[in-house]
């Protein structure tokens, strides 16, 4: 690794791009002070011509690296020939890759729209839809049961039922239709739901609130507790799918099967936003022409790029990465536990590490790391995310995990 860098994005060039940012950027993120210009599978460059190991993948949409060659292959051509029709008409790439994600996902139909965000809202239509048209709820009577600590995006319905006060502060009146309950708490949920329970929502494993797993029976009583009451069960893979947790989908880990699944990030191969709701025949086919659209969503692009993602997770070899680095580097991070780090968290190449008080905070973990050529970011202020691609060598995953050593060991 490099040493450190006690002046971090301070060079003029770096500089000048910071203040860019600063005066005519919304002020809606704050990003660490590297100035990137450069990335090559798990490496990252910056604008000095310093490289840094990627520890975050662009929260999972990142899993296979920076300028994966075949990702960057079809996308080269794809835009070479077509890029966009919008749905108005068919295109030789819509259904192939419908097909090919329905195959790799063994479900029936795939409703591909842009970002992750826009894959939950679209679930929360269909389900309601669904339970109008098929279950007989009452009109506007739906009611979705959701997780606390949740993180489904950051629209104005999706942050109704957030937990997060930052997230929602300044941003009502909020849609109602949902019901709160503690993640991980099965029990809180067969008593939370109704005859006008539409659906459960919830993320596998919670990437946002500390990457949490929940308990091993939680999943699995969900799928007994939605086929009991004929609810659907919608499961948001966004940042837990497509390889990231050693699995294709992290509701593998518990032999369980969603009725709806929203997929986005990984999709898109990190060189554009793509996105999908797949699952049921029946509950997808609600929709009609004229019943929900986007104008991006499924175009020839996205479809090329998406399709060749489909091929590497085919291959099953991201997902052995995942699940065979994922435990080298859990055992490497359990062993900092009691030594400025309380608990350690996740699954495959995902971890969430829980920082002593009296430490360093996250943000200043993340600054150290950043001095040492290691590129994380904090979540919930005491928790270091780490996420590298699961393009990465051993080699470079071990140096990054000395440097965490470094800064957070004591």
């Amino acid at each position: 690794m490099t040493t450190a860098r006690s002046a971090l994005g301070a060079s003029p060039a770096a500089t000048r791009s910071r203040e860019l940012d600063e005066r005519y950027g919304a002020h809606n993120y704050h990003p660490l002070p590297v100035v990137l210009a450069d990335g090559d599978g798990a490496w990252l460059t910056d604008v000095d011509g310093h490289r840094y190991l990627d520890f975050l993948a662009g929260y999972s949409a990142l899993n296979f690296g920076h300028r994966h060659p075949d990702l960057v292959r079809a996308a080269t051509e794809q835009l070479g020939r077509l890029t966009l029709t919008s749905r108005a008409f068919h295109h030789e790439q819509f259904g192939p890759f419908c097909r090919d994600l329905a195959e790799l996902t063994g479900t029936d139909r795939v409703l591909p729209m842009n970002s992750g965000a826009e894959a939950v809202e679209s679930a929360i239509k269909v389900a309601r839809k669904w339970a109008y048209e098929v279950r007989g709820i009452p009109a506007d009577q739906a009611e979705i049961v959701v997780a606390g600590g949740n993180f489904h995006g950051r629209t104005t319905t999706i942050v109704s039922f957030s937990t997060d006060e930052v997230a929602r502060a300044g941003y009502g009146p909020f849609t109602p239709g949902f019901v709160l309950t503690p993640y991980g708490d099965a029990a809180a949920v067969e008593a939370a739901m109704t005859e006008r329970t539409a659906a459960v929502l919830v993320e596998p494993v919670q990437g946002e609130a500390g990457v949490v797993v929940p308990p091993a029976d939680y999943l699995p009583a969900l799928r007994a507790l939605c086929d009991r009451r004929g609810a659907l069960l919608i499961a948001d893979e966004i940042q837990s799918g497509l390889g990231r947790t050693g699995e294709l989908l992290a509701c593998d880990h518990d032999g369980v099967r969603a009725d709806l699944y929203t997929l986005g990030k990984a999709l898109g191969g990190g060189i554009l936003p793509v996105s999908a709701v797949v699952g049921r025949d029946d509950v997808l086919g609600v929709l009609r022409p004229g019943s929900h659209g986007s104008t991006f969503g499924g175009n020839p692009l996205a479809c090329a790029v998406g399709r060749a993602v489909v091929d590497l997770l085919r291959t099953g070899e991201p997902q052995r990465r995942s699940r065979e680095l994922g435990a080298h580097l859990h055992a490497r991070l359990a062993e900092l536990v009691g030594r400025g780090v309380t608990e350690v968290r996740g699954r495959g190449l995902w971890a969430g590490v829980e920082l002593a008080p009296g430490g360093p905070t996250g943000r200043q973990a993340a600054e150290a790391l950043a001095a040492r050529g290691v590129l994380c970011k904090e979540t919930q202020e005491s928790t270091l995310r780490l996420a590298p691609p699961l393009v990465i060598e051993r080699d470079d995953l071990d140096a990054g995990l000395d440097a965490v050593a470094d800064v957070l060991g004591r």
